[in-house]
């Protein structure tokens, strides 16, 4: 018989659904979340307090609270270790919906860029939202934002080029007698760029270098559908250098009798000199200004980072055999190469 002269509490089902309590019980790490959602559960098959009460061994006081913080804060009420905190100032929903596309259109905002800073500000101002600057990081982290530096971009890019081409790389990639390559050259430098680090605020990072311009250039060419690469050093570049490419592009990868070999590349000059020997390659000429469509760049932009970050060279032989180690690394790692220059079929 139930107690009287206290009001009975009514579950309040609008809270969750029946689909939502089954998943939170398949993921509730803790054996006392699980028994807790387990009641639950039964109040939602049309279970009474007494029954659902002697079925999980819990006393009817404990019924109760169970209920009451269900009523509260929702499935989290009932998780052991969860606690809803203060209600989120911006939705998730309206973070993505409302101000994510002004991070990335700062115009749109009347606003050049962003820094977090400027971003906490203008939700604090324009949004009349009292936020903290670090949950602007963190609704910023959530959204899978992080702090870079831009990459010069041209302006006068022909898009209807750039679409065009991506059509050719798709019907090329599923073309199974069309072995698809994409060459490119990068300049090593023996006095890198610093890259962005982690610095106390109030101290200061220094980068040594040498100032002695030491530089050194890789020819590559990838075929990222199995991450073959075929790499060399010169000193320079120019249409014999590149012809002494392609004669070990080829010997290293001779013809095949009913396969295509396309050579994929930028428009440089000693990439279009009529005197080149192309043997079995077809060259292939992305449109202006459209590296983007060289996946082979990903991959020095990967190199420089992994072994000339921070790292300095004090001779040209020093960057060398620097270069020809990282190279040697690409050369063990197929799957790396595949991953780094999977073509780009869409804008």
């Amino acid at each position: 018989m139930e107690s009287v002269g206290r009001p009975r509490t009514e579950l309040n089902f609008e809270n969750a659904t029946l689909e939502e309590v089954r998943r939170a019980m398949d993921c509730t790490p803790t054996k006392k979340g699980f028994r807790r959602l387990q009641a639950l559960l039964w109040f939602y098959e049309g279970k009474t307090h007494q029954e659902i009460a002697a079925l999980a061994h819990f006393s009817e006081r404990q019924i109760l609270r169970y209920m009451q913080a269900f009523n509260a804060c929702g499935l989290d009420g009932l998780i052991p270790g969860r606690s809803s905190g203060r209600p989120r100032a911006v939705s998730q929903d309206e973070m993505k919906e409302k101000i994510m596309p002004l991070v990335d259109e700062p115009s749109k905002a009347n606003q050049s860029h962003w820094t977090a800073v400027k971003l906490h500000g203008w939700i604090k101002d324009t949004l009349q939202i009292e936020l903290g600057y670090s949950t602007t990081v963190r609704y910023l982290h959530e959204q899978d934002y992080r702090l870079k530096v831009p990459r010069p971009w041209p302006l006068n890019q022909d898009e209807e080029a750039r679409q065009a081409f991506c059509e050719k790389l798709q019907s090329w990639q599923k073309d199974e007698s069309i072995d698809l390559w994409f060459s490119d050259e990068s300049g090593i430098e023996g006095d890198p760029r610093p890259r962005r680090q982690w610095t106390k605020i109030g101290s200061v990072r220094t980068s040594p270098y040498l100032g002695e311009h030491i530089r050194h250039n890789v020819f590559g060419a990838v075929r990222p559908k199995d991450g073959r690469l075929c790499s060399m050093l010169f000193n320079h570049c120019d249409s014999d250098t590149f012809q002494a490419f392609l004669d070990t592009l080829v010997e290293e990868n001779p013809p095949v009798v009913g396969r295509r070999a396309l050579l994929v590349m930028d428009n440089a000059s000693w990439h279009k000199v009529k005197r080149l020997n192309w043997h079995h390659f077809e060259p292939i000429y992305l449109p202006a200004r459209s590296p983007d469509l060289n996946p082979i760049e990903r991959l020095w932009l990967r190199l420089k980072a992994d072994w000339f970050n921070g790292w300095i060279a004090k001779t040209s032989p020093q960057l060398q055999e620097r270069l020809i180690e990282a190279l040697q690394s690409l050369f063990a790692q197929p799957s790396l190469i595949q991953t780094q220059c999977r073509p780009k079929t869409s804008l």
